[in-house]
């Protein structure tokens, strides 16, 4: 039992790691295509989920973690497409 759990918490952080790994490579081409403000973003959200990675959190606690993190991504993307943003007419 006490392995099962272990093998999960490593899953798991290793998984935040390769959501860091991602997000630096979109960080990275953002970058390259000069768009700043995006390359920043994602190099903020791969340092999160570096950190995060390496932290020694449960399974349910890296789930838990993950689902504030798309709350807040998506509510926050919402909300600058239906405000920020100008009407495509």
């Amino acid at each position: 039992m006490v392995d099962a759990l272990e093998r999960g918490m490593y899953i798991m952080a290793r998984m935040f790691r390769v959501l860091g790994f991602f997000t630096l490579m979109i960080g990275l081409m953002a970058f390259a295509g000069d768009m700043m403000e995006m390359a920043i973003l994602f190099f903020l959200q791969t340092a999160f989920f570096v950190l995060l990675g390496y932290l020694k959190f449960t399974e349910k606690t890296y789930i838990l973690i993950f689902w504030g993190y798309m709350i807040v991504t998506f509510t926050g993307f919402s909300y600058w497409t239906v405000f920020e943003m100008g009407l495509p007419f």
